[in-house]
């Protein structure tokens, strides 16, 4: 079953162990050091990640390591780029504003 991305990246945990794996790949093992919880419960958020496509695995020996996609993020920022664009330009207006009052106040 394929998973939601938004879905995947809506939890805190899941967004940590991406932002660990697009560093370096990853054993289970490995990931459960950085968290307060138990090796079932990193697995648990392994299988979403996976199941949305943000990490593919590769067996190695015994060990099984996750790798980040970066392809996959695409979606997210591709639904993010006309937002970013609104909050520009709303920056782009308060710099405008700000300085407009600065030279009033500058004149006074």
């Amino acid at each position: 079953m394929k998973r939601d991305i938004f879905q995947a990246i809506a939890d805190p945990t899941r967004r940590a162990i991406i932002g660990l794996i697009a560093v370096q790949a990853m054993t289970p093992n490995a990931l459960a050091e950085h968290f307060d919880m138990t090796r079932q419960a990193v697995s648990k958020h392994i299988k979403v990640l996976t199941e949305c496509d943000l990490l593919h695995q590769q067996q190695k020996g015994r060990e099984i390591y996750y790798y980040f996609n970066p392809i996959k993020i695409k979606e997210v920022a591709d639904w993010i780029e006309p937002f970013k664009k609104l909050w520009e330009d709303r920056f782009s207006q308060l710099d405008q504003l700000l300085l407009t009052l600065t030279v009033q106040n500058n004149e006074r």
